[in-house]
């Protein structure tokens, strides 16, 4: 297995994927046209505070596999690019 998508917990993992979201989301931002945490939340349809959360580095938050594709989606990015440990 590819050391990228090693996990020693699920906190790290979350963590991961929350730090690639906002990672994303800001090139997202640069790239083509800005996306605010809560225009994020909106086209997903969650709350602001779960994308805040998600991208906190003092906030242990889980995203299903539904909303964590969605965003993939919106942003343009791999699903699988939000788990690798960078």
């Amino acid at each position: 297995m590819n050391k990228e998508y090693m996990f020693e917990s699920e906190k790290e993992l979350y963590i991961t994927i929350g730090n690639n979201i906002k990672y994303y989301r800001k090139l997202y931002s640069i790239t083509k046209s800005e996306i605010t945490q809560q225009d994020l939340a909106n086209k997903i349809n969650v709350s602001t505070s779960l994308i805040g959360n998600l991208e906190s580095k003092n906030t242990y938050q889980g995203i299903s596999v539904y909303n964590l594709y969605k965003i993939s989606k919106i942003l343009e990015v791999p699903i699988d690019n939000f788990f690798i440990n960078r």
